[in-house]
């Protein structure tokens, strides 16, 4: 009996249906944008906010 592979899904449709709680006028970045910098920096060991802002302005294009 064959299983079936999953479709991969991306992260934007992963994360589609959250709504970002932060007051418009204070956005410097998009919901998906901060989510994404807080998963890579704790995959390199990041512990906390401090720690994402970090990786986030040292892999800053």
């Amino acid at each position: 009996m064959m299983m079936s592979v999953p479709t991969p899904v991306s992260l934007l449709e992963h994360f589609a249906d959250l709504t970002d709680p932060r007051v418009d006028r204070t956005k410097l970045h998009q919901l998906l944008d901060v989510l994404v910098i807080a998963m890579c920096a704790t995959i390199c060991g990041a512990e906390g906010w401090e720690d994402f802002a970090e990786f986030g302005k040292a892999k800053q294009a």
